[in-house]
């Protein structure tokens, strides 16, 4: 199955989209090259950093928007694993990118993780794919908590306010955007479109899909607006202090 005791040591990054949420940052830069002020590396930077810490030998990107300056980067960049960049000649959405990519993996027999290129989280991936193995899923999925980005308000039965609640926790787990796929995953995706509205509502109703709940207190935020930005900005600092 895989190397070592379920050991997962390649990976796909999807870094092809538009980001057009995030202009001008990206007018000059694909999304996962924007650099979270104060951090010092762009998204992607980090990204291979925390998958080469978690044991990740291999990993592919999934080039599109700007790609060449994906690709001027890494052959500058000291990085700590090996990594092969694949160009989407046209889009193929989310489920072809990751299908297209995963051609290149250099152990097609082995699980692989993937994730979304806009994506600063840091969490054991080692324990994702254990809860993977476990399950004998073909799939499983980072499920994170975010906070809604308005405040709420706390109402009794009889309509009367009983607090505000500044961003508090979503009641919901959504889709993190990181993953674990078994090798038969590749075959299921489309050749275009989105995995989220075709693979993985046929796994779930085959209880074939898992989902991994983020661990209490990791860091996970998507980066899609100038807003997310500097929110991410303030809460790493925060961190770090």
């Amino acid at each position: 199955m895989t190397t070592g005791a379920h050991s997962v040591t390649q990976a796909v990054l999807l870094a092809g989209g538009q980001g057009s949420r995030l202009r001008p940052y990206t007018d000059t830069r694909p999304k996962p090259m924007i650099e979270i002020p104060g951090t010092g590396t762009p998204i992607i930077g980090h990204q291979l950093a925390w998958l080469a810490a978690e044991g990740v030998t291999d990993a592919v990107i999934s080039c599109g928007h700007l790609a060449e300056v994906l690709q001027g980067w890494l052959n500058n960049a000291d990085l700590p694993l090996r990594v092969t960049t694949v160009i989407e000649k046209e889009p193929l959405g989310r489920g072809g990118g990751l299908k297209y990519a995963a051609a290149s993996l250099p152990r097609p027999d082995e699980a692989w993780y993937a994730t979304n290129g806009d994506i600063w989280t840091r969490f054991s991936l080692r324990e994702m794919a254990a809860f993977h193995f476990e399950r004998a899923a073909t799939a499983t999925l980072a499920l994170a908590r975010p906070r809604i980005p308005w405040g709420a308000v706390e109402t009794n039965e009889f309509g009367q306010v009983l607090d505000f609640i500044e961003s508090p926790p979503s009641p919901y787990l959504i889709n993190a955007g990181v993953y674990v796929f078994s090798p038969e995953f590749t075959e299921l995706l489309p050749e275009r479109g989105d995995h989220e509205r075709t693979t993985f509502p046929q796994l779930a109703r085959e209880r074939r899909l898992a989902g991994f709940p983020l661990p209490h207190g990791a860091y996970w935020r998507a980066i899609d607006t100038a807003k997310d930005l500097t929110e991410a900005a303030k809460e790493l600092a925060a961190q770090a202090g």
